[in-house]
Formats: C-alpha cells, sequence, structure tokens
C-alpha cells in the first residue's frame, strides 16, 4: 500500500483579534490570567489525506478558510491544534512573491528559491534553462524583482516551484492573474508533473478547473469542512451554498455537513478516485454525483436564486415573471445537459410600442455572453402593440452547456419618442445550473457535440 503524500489530521487555528494595540501588551503582562482579545477561529477539524499523483481541490466562498489551510500545510503558519504530516519536498504558490526578495534580480531569487527547495548551486544552474524557457520573461531575469508586473513575478514562481516535481504541490488563486496562455501552460506542466507522483492541493474559485484538474474536491465554509467526494458532487452543493440567500445557506450549510459527516462514518472517503489519469467507472443514478441531483424534484432549487439582477428603468414596458420551463412546461433552474428547455418572460406594455423585439443571452458568471436569440431577428413587430397590452415571449434551446453556472438575460427593445432603445431589461433574470453527468466531457462551457471518424490513409507514397 503507498503511503499517503499528505496526511491532515483535526487541523485547526485560531486567531487573537485584539481591539488596541494597548491590549496585546496588557495579554501579555497578565500571563494568560484575563483575555484581553477576541477568539477568530479560521479552521476547525480539518481532517484528510492525500495520495501521490492524486489532485485535491479545494473550494469555499470568501473566509471559509481556504488559504489558512494552504498555508497551515505550507508550514507558514503554526496550527492551534491537529497535524500536518508531508512527506517529501513541499512547494507553495500561496502569494504573489512570496519567497522573492524583491531587491533581489529573478535570477538571484531562483537560486535563492531553490536552496529553499533543498537543491544545491550547481543543480539549480543546470536547471537554470529549462527555467527560464518556462517562465520565458526574458531580460527581466536580471533585473529587481521590485520591477516586475504580477505576472511576471507568477511566472518566475511556477517555473521555480515546478522546476523539479516536488512530491507536493500547493496553488492558491495565484494562477488567476496570469494570463489564458500560460494558465494553459501552467496547468499542462501540473498533468505532466502529477504523472511522476506529485500530490497537488489547490485552491480556486472556478468550479470549471476543480471539475477538470481534480480528481477529490473538499468543500469549506466558516472555517469547517462541509464535505469531501468527487468533485462533481461538491460543486453543486458549493454553488447552492453560494447563490443561496442568508437564511437558506444556513439550513443548506447544516444538510451537507450532516451529510458529509455520514458519508465519512461510512469511510466514502477512502473510495475515493486515485487519479485522475485513471479511468473512472460510471455512477448509477443515486450513488453520489448525479444522484445528489435526485432531491430536486423536476430540477428545481429552491435554493437557487439569482443575487445579482440589475434593472434597468424602464421605458414604457416591464418585463414579468422570467423562468426556464422543461417541454411539459415544470419550471426548472437545474437543467440536463443534451435535454430541450424553453426560456420565458412576460412584458406588460404599459405605453404603445412600435418596433418591438424581444432578446435573451445566456453569460458564465464572469459575465461572458454564450449566445442567445432575438425575435424578430432584425427590424421589430410590424404592429403596433397598444398600451395595457401583455404578451408572452418564449425561446426554445437545446442544453449544450457543461456542468457550472450561467445566467440570463431578458431584454424588450423598441422606439420610444422614435429613438430606438431598452423599453425594459434585466441583466442576470434568471440563474441557473447544469448538473454534472457521466459522459467524461468537461472542457469550456458549451459541447459543440462533434463527431470524430477515424480513417485509415495510405502511407506517402505508397502505390
Amino acid at each position: 500500500m503507498v503511503a499517503p503524500a499528505l496526511s491532515v489530521r483535526s487541523l485547526s487555528k485560531r486567531f487573537e483579534l485584539y481591539e488596541r494595540p494597548v491590549d496585546r501588551l496588557k495579554q501579555t503582562l497578565w500571563r494568560g490570567r484575563r483575555q484581553f482579545y477576541r477568539e477568530f477561529w479560521a479552521l476547525r477539524e480539518v481532517g484528510f489525506t492525500l495520495s501521490p499523483g492524486q489532485a485535491l481541490g479545494v473550494i469555499g466562498r470568501n473566509g471559509s478558510g481556504k488559504s489558512t489551510l494552504l498555508q497551515l500545510v505550507a508550514g507558514t503558519l503554526t496550527p492551534t491544534a491537529g497535524e500536518v504530516e508531508a512527506r517529501g519536498r513541499v512547494a507553495a504558490l500561496l502569494e504573489l512573491g512570496s519567497g522573492f526578495n524583491p531587491e533581489f534580480s529573478g535570477r538571484e531569487n531562483v537560486f535563492l528559491n531553490g536552496a529553499i527547495l533543498g537543491l544545491s548551486h550547481a543543480e539549480v544552474r543546470a536547471l537554470m534553462p529549462e527555467l527560464l524557457a518556462f517562465a520565458d520573461i526574458g531580460e527581466f531575469v536580471d533585473r529587481p524583482v521590485k520591477t516586475y508586473s504580477s505576472g511576471m513575478a507568477l511566472r518566475l514562481a511556477f517555473a521555480v516551484a515546478t522546476a523539479v516535481a516536488p512530491h507536493i504541490l500547493i496553488v492558491d488563486e495565484a494562477l488567476a492573474v496570469g494570463d489564458e496562455a500560460f494558465q494553459r501552460k501552467c496547468f499542462a506542466r501540473i498533468e505532466k508533473i502529477r504523472e511522476t507522483g506529485t500530490a497537488v492541493l489547490f485552491v480556486s474559485h472556478s468550479p470549471l478547473q476543480i471539475l477538470e484538474l481534480c480528481d477529490v474536491a473538499l468543500l469549506l465554509d466558516g472555517g469547517e469542512m462541509l464535505l469531501i467526494d468527487e468533485p462533481k458532487r461538491v460543486v453543486p452543493e458549493y454553488q447552492r451554498i453560494l447563490y443561496a440567500a442568508p437564511d437558506a445557506a444556513v439550513r443548506l450549510r447544516k444538510r451537507i455537513k450532516a451529510e458529509g459527516t455520514a458519508a465519512l462514518d461510512r469511510d466514502v472517503a477512502t473510495a475515493l478516485p486515485a487519479a485522475s489519469h485513471t479511468t473512472q467507472p460510471d455512477m448509477a443514478p443515486g450513488a453520489g454525483g448525479q444522484g445528489d441531483e435526485s432531491r430536486l424534484a423536476g430540477g428545481f432549487d429552491p435554493d437557487l436564486r439569482s443575487m445579482s439582477t440589475v434593472e434597468y428603468a424602464s421605458h414604457g414596458a416591464r418585463i414579468l415573471a422570467p423562468r426556464i420551463t422543461t417541454a411539459t412546461g415544470d419550471v426548472v433552474n437545474v437543467l440536463t445537459r443534451g435535454e430541450v428547455y424553453a426560456y420565458s418572460y412576460d412584458v406588460q406594455f404599459l405605453t404603445a410600442a412600435r418596433r418591438v423585439r424581444f432578446g435573451m443571452m445566456i453569460k458564465t458568471t464572469t459575465g461572458l455572453e454564450l449566445g442567445g436569440g432575438t425575435y424578430p431577428q432584425s427590424g421589430g413587430l410590424d404592429a403596433e402593440i397598444p398600451a395595457g397590452s401583455r404578451l408572452s415571449v418564449r425561446f426554445e434551446f437545446r442544453c449544450h452547456l457543461f456542468t457550472g453556472m450561467y445566467f440570463v438575460n431578458a431584454g424588450v427593445v423598441g422606439e420610444a419618442d422614435g429613438t430606438e432603445t431598452y423599453l425594459h431589461r434585466l441583466v442576470d433574470a434568471v440563474a441557473f445550473r447544469v448538473r454534472p453527468d457521466n459522459s467524461g466531457k468537461q472542457s469550456g462551457y458549451v459541447d459543440f457535440e462533434v463527431q470524430v471518424a477515424v480513417v485509415r490513409a495510405t502511407e506517402v507514397g505508397s502505390a
């Protein structure tokens, strides 16, 4: 049996918060006989193991304890209780420029960080050409780090951390500042070193990155471990908490924690996959992951709602009751890839309107517009719509989206005082998510349903 690369047991971290600087002095003088601080537990009783080659994604709302956990594992913070057992070399990317002396050049910092990782001067010198080629910062390598942009500092830091595959690689949100091409370069490097046995502890706010990169996901909230399971089960629970109203989030938190504790009691955690590059058997409905969606009758989650709706001023019309429905008319907000749905809303016209057009647009959580539709596609309705009218518009679509959170806009355009303008518009009118499936597909946002054919060609030059 292979020994774990990382073992975390009952890990807790308490911070002492002082209202005034003098209270810290008083606490020292009283030697603990009185307490002049407030206790804040950033982390409580977190435990897990990470096998060689395995990637664990840590996800949670802001302030949930993710960065504290990584700093404890990296050794930059001391735990209040519990222990961390790491086997082998640990490389960490926690904050941009951490471990770099801003007055030293990039090259000097490479040698300094190499020594911290246990590499000799000769080993670092031998790795330098490959390392600098990966970082690709040109002549800046011989300039002080304080002159670097955040992206340049990230490039050099990541190159150093992965120059010699560490036994454990810890990555916080630092990669978010890199450009898209460099992010892909980093993830390709992570995939490569995992094949040699590097375990990865990865924090991200991106559900897609957790789903694509990680074998196991850990949901933290309020410093507590709510759930550890396959990413396709953990990510939907994270999204429910993230987009739920405050009172609903408290109830969800209790339910997820209770189910997560029960799963650990049944030793489900020991059956988690060892590495993403191994083939996983399909899961039957009801067996975690996709089966977890069975509690949502008809695909509607009452705790999922748009918390970012922006309503534009009305110019003679008002959009009402935006909703997504199934072919049978059931309102849903949890969709299944490949199924047909309709996005509908009603429009109440407060004044007469001409050349009216209706529209919708589906967007990602970052605001990326994925596509939508308008009716009519050009011009507008020929007939004038009298004041007091109420129309309903329906856009039918097949869901070609991968697992994730999405939002839909609604807009009505028409002529007001002889000028075309939005009569009314709702941004992020409806929030919905696409449930995980077992197809093995997950890349980007949209499934183009590419059909693959393999053709055996004759060798070039043969008869």
